[in-house]
């Protein structure tokens, strides 16, 4: 079975050494952000493995309520790009509010 959903997709991802980037481009299923506070990705895994399945990652959920796009702890950025921050991975599109 497959589910379908619309969320925002990550439109560029900037970590390199994580597991699921490839070019650039996430390949985990979806990702989540934050702890709360920051807003970090939580889905970074300093690895080289390459992903077996080259999904197209999405927001399954952010948790840093005072982002102007979080809505009920889900992401409603038009899409999403990742960046580096000291060692590990941060949403760049998150705004407070």
């Amino acid at each position: 079975m497959e589910i379908t959903l619309n969320v925002p997709v990550i439109a560029g991802c900037d970590v390199t050494d994580c597991a699921y980037n490839s070019d650039h481009t996430c390949h985990a299923k979806a990702i989540s952000v934050g702890n709360g506070v920051s807003p970090a990705c939580d889905t970074m895994v300093q690895g080289d493995m390459e992903p077996d399945e080259m999904n197209i990652a999405g927001v399954g959920a952010c948790k840093v309520r005072d982002c102007v796009f979080n809505n009920d702890l889900e992401c409603g950025a038009a899409h999403v790009f990742v960046g580096r921050d000291g060692d590990g991975a941060v949403c760049v599109t998150y705004t407070a509010l």
